[in-house]
Order: structure tokens, then sequence, then C-alpha cells
């Protein structure tokens, strides 16, 4: 196709390009060259003007901070965007003039003019998350085109299977990262779960309790026990036939992922088993509610590869991950609907996880959320109640086969001795740094490390929490969740927590009103934990630039 500025005729070209990328790779979204040798080519101070490039290259921050952002239909080290490329062929040179001045990367175009630019900056762009949302205005395409003839409705169709295609292959490799990375292909997990639970549920006589200054901020009441948990996540197989008719049927059509988590019995202790048959060891009891609580699912209950579609709620990046499960208000009992209207409430109930991991070990938080009793009786779709934080859960978990206490890996003494036979030894040899970092001092050193924009301060106060915890940890996160207004600015939680060299923060930013299931995005910071005062952000909280 020859280049419309070689022409004088009026015909608009219209473009449409889609990259995908896989982690650590850089392309283009429109180019008649390979992204090797788009890479090789272009200097690298150019890097961040290419239209699709890897997320940590496009958000990367002052040398050692790096920050990943994930957005709906993202895989997890990559962007996936679709670009549309109008050229004109009818511009007089002024024009050409007015453009290069506006352009930041016109000098770039000029020498690499097979590669497509974007300027992020420009409030024009938009970006398809794979929400359903009207991202691509097809009235202005329509309009951009001559006269909204027959062509243009397939010229649509066309694009929007080509994005179609794209989200199903990222919905593949967030499911394959998910299961490998972060289940680890079915490895099991064992932990130590802390159990807090809100005065919000304990009737009105204990609220009142509660100081005059912060009436509306719930009190935690921790666990007296500490739950042993064994948890682990695999494949299962429902459909391995392919339809040969259907071209776009992957692999991962016919495969879910199902979660166990329950709690410990003698068996998970080796230590306790290789006892000798005349000393009795106490089984290990577990009330009621303690089962009952293990047993609530924060995920759907046979995972699919659509089920990370930014509705549902579920994603991975890098060394971070989220999860979500929620019960409707109102269950619909009409046909099935599409991704997006299944995944919108308003919600009776809403739970969802937020974890980070580095090497053998896992940090998690799980966050429970209810209607208050007395709004459920009386809950009206049209004007639903909020949810109110009813549990929060800290797991610290190890991922090599041991349990993250000491006192649950000793090793019994096998001396002739009898005096001796009581003495043990501490099978893991990595035991102190495990101590240190998930029961060590409370707090992330600072406090979190990048605050996120939360609102006004009256939303501040009346809907979030500030809390530290064992294990150098700070969360941040909302105690109350409206459903009755669609808030633009949504809801986060973040975590801040340092396992060793580097300092990780996760920021889960979800949508607001009865879409709150839905992911804005998913965000992980990077920094050197010995240089994080030096690159600490001093913006005051601020989103991602996308």
């Amino acid at each position: 196709m020859s280049k419309g500025s070689t022409t004088t005729s009026t015909t608009i070209f219209l473009l449409a390009a889609v990259s995908a990328l896989s982690p650590n790779s850089v392309s283009t979204a429109f180019s008649l060259v390979s992204p090797s040798a788009a890479t090789s080519s272009v200097p690298a101070s150019a890097g961040a003007a290419f239209t699709s490039t890897a997320s940590s290259s496009s958000c990367s921050l002052l040398h050692s901070r790096r920050k990943h952002c994930n957005y709906h239909h993202d895989t997890a080290n990559a962007r996936i965007q679709k670009s549309f490329l109008l050229l004109s062929s009818n511009a007089n040179q002024q024009d050409t003039t007015d453009d290069e001045d506006d352009n930041p990367y016109a000098e770039l175009q000029k020498d690499y003019p097979d590669l497509e630019f974007i300027n992020y900056n420009d409030p024009e762009y938009r970006v398809d998350r794979g929400m359903g949302d009207d991202d691509l205005d097809e009235n202005y395409l329509l309009a951009a085109t001559n006269d909204g003839k027959d062509d243009d409705d397939e010229t649509l169709v066309e694009i929007e299977r080509m994005r179609e295609e794209r989200r199903r292959k990222n919905d593949e490799y967030q499911f394959e990262t998910y299961h490998a990375n972060v289940l680890r292909g079915g490895e099991v997990c064992l932990g130590e779960w802390t159990v807090f639970q809100t005065d919000t549920f304990m009737g009105e006589d204990v609220v009142k309790g509660r100081s005059k200054e912060a009436m509306g901020v719930p009190r935690l009441l921790r666990w007296d026990k500490v739950l042993k948990v064994v948890s682990r996540g695999s494949k299962i197989v429902v459909d391995n036939t392919m339809d040969k008719e259907d071209k776009d049927w992957m692999r991962v059509d016919g495969e879910r992922i199902v979660h166990e988590e329950r709690l410990a019995t003698l068996d998970d202790f080796p230590s306790l088993m290789a006892r000798s048959d005349d000393e009795e060891v106490e089984e290990l009891l577990w009330e009621e509610e303690e089962v009952l609580h293990v047993e609530k699912t924060y995920w759907p209950r046979e995972m699919s590869s659509l089920d990370f579609r930014g509705a549902g709620g579920n994603m991975c990046v890098g060394n971070a991950y989220t999860i979500c499960d929620a019960i409707p208000l109102i269950k619909n009992e009409g046909p099935e609907c599409n991704v997006s209207e299944r995944h919108v409430g308003p919600f009776c109930e809403m739970r969802s996880e937020v974890g980070l991991q580095s090497d053998y070990m896992r940090f998690r938080v799980k966050l429970d959320y209810a209607l208050l009793d007395k709004d459920e009786t009386s809950a009206d779709a049209t004007a639903p109640p909020p949810l109110h934080l009813r549990t929060l859960t800290i797991c610290r978990e190890t991922l090599d086969g041991y349990w993250p206490n000491p006192a649950d890996n000793e090793e019994i003494g096998t001396s002739e001795d009898d005096s001796k036979a009581s003495e043990s030894s501490v099978r893991r040899k990595n035991q102190k740094t495990i101590t240190e970092t998930l029961f060590g001092p409370p707090g992330a050193p600072g406090g979190l490390y990048d605050p996120p924009p939360v609102g006004s301060e009256e939303r501040a106060v009346e809907n979030y929490m500030l809390l530290d915890f064992e294990g150098g940890a700070t969360l941040l996160l909302p105690h109350r969740l409206d459903q009755n207004t669609e808030d633009s600015l949504g809801w986060v939680t973040s975590m801040d927590w340092t396992p060793g060299k580097i300092r990780y923060q996760v920021d889960r930013k979800v949508l607001g009103g009865t879409k709150l299931k839905g992911l804005k995005t998913l965000e992980l910071s990077e920094v050197q934990s010995e240089d994080a005062d030096t690159w600490r952000p001093r913006d005051g909280g601020a989103n991602m630039r996308q």
C-alpha cells in the first residue's frame, strides 16, 4: 500500500492492528519488520514510544524501581493493545508542520516510518480492557470512513474478531501462568492463618463500644487459635474433545482449575508421626467455626480461562496475584449472559484475595465482605446496601514442604542415651530467614510505600483502614463497599511486603457501584529494599498512567 502522503487522493485508509506480547518481548502495533528487528534497529531512548511494550518497560520508575501494570485483558508482563491508524492523503504541508509540532515522536517517525507511535498522554487514546466497555467507539469509526457503507460493518466485525482472539489468548496465558507460578503446578502449600473478625456483625451493643472518634471504623478481634492449613490447586479436564468445526477451540477450554484448602491433620506433621508408639500425641481438634471459615471459597468452583477476564476479578502479574468470588443479591434465572453481565452485582457476599510470593514463601490476605443481617432481609437491587468487612485472614505460608513455624518441623533425636532422646533439631536450614520474614516486627518500613488515591478525606475515613501486620507487612483496604453509586474512583486494596532484597507492593483496583467485582488494574511495584526510601514516590498518591 502506498503511503497517503505521496498521492492527491482523499481516500482514508483504516488499518487495524493487534499486538499480543509474551513476557519480556518488544513489538509494535503495526510494523513491516519482525519484533527482533525492531528491537535491534530502534535506539533505547525510543523504547517507550512503541505502541506496545512490555509493562516493566512502559511503567519503569527511576532505575531500581519497577512497576508492572496489568489491564483487564493484558498478559502478566505484557500489554495487548489495539490501534487504529488513520492515514489521510489530502493533508497540506501546513497541516503536516502543525502535526509535527504537536507530535513528540515526529522525529522518530521520520527515521522509522514503518512503525506506529502513540502518545499515551493524548486524551483521545483509549485501550480495550476486555470488560465489554464501549472503548471502541463504533460511531467514531463509522464517521471516520467515507459514507458508512456496507463494508464498514464488515470492518467492525473483523476488528472485533481480532480483539476477541487476542483476549482469548491472554485468557489462556493468565490461566496457565496462575497454575504454574501461583499454584506451582499443584504443589502443596503449608501455612498458618491468623483470623481477625470485625465487630460489625456482633450486634449493636458491641458496636456502641467503639471510640467516639471512630464510630464508623470496625474493631478487629483476633482469634485465639492460629489455624494450620494445607492448600493446593490443580487442573482437571472436563472436556478433551475438540470440535473440528470450531476453529476457535483451545485446549484450555476443556480444562479447569480447582482449589483445595483444609485444616491440617496429624498426617500433615511427619515429626509427630515419627514418635514412638508408646508416646501419646494429642489429636488435632478444630471447632466447627474454624472448619467453616476454611471452607469458604475465594474463587470460582471450577476456574476457567474465561474467569481471568477483568470482569471476574482474577489476575496475576509478576510475583502477585488476586482472585475473587461473589454471591449475587438477586440470582439471575434467565439465559446465560455475557462475561461482563455475569459478574455484575449487586452482591450479598463478596470474597477477594491478594497475595505476594517470593521463592519459598507466600504472604496473602483474604477479605470476606457481606451485607448486614438487617440489610439482607430488606435489600433492594435498585438501591443495594453496602458490603461490610466480616473477616480478614492473614496467611503466612511456605512452599518447600515444611511448616513456617519451626516448632512444627522438629526432628526427633535418636540417641541411645534416653536423656537426649527429647532433643530435636530444625530440619530447614533457612528457618531464621523465614521466621524474620513471616513473623518479624509489624508494618512495612515507613508505612505503605506508594499510597494510592482513595478519594476525599471523608471517603477515606468512612471506608478505609490502614493496618500493620507481623512480617513487615502493611495493608490498605476498604472495610465498607458502597454498591448504590457508580463511583468512577472505584476501590483499591494495597499490600506492602518485603521478603528479602526486593520490596513489593501490589494494588488491586476495582470498579465502583455494582461492578465492584471487576478489575480496573492489578499493579505491582518492585524496588530494591535498601534503596526504597531513595525512590519512594512523592506524588501524594496517583494512579498509574495508562
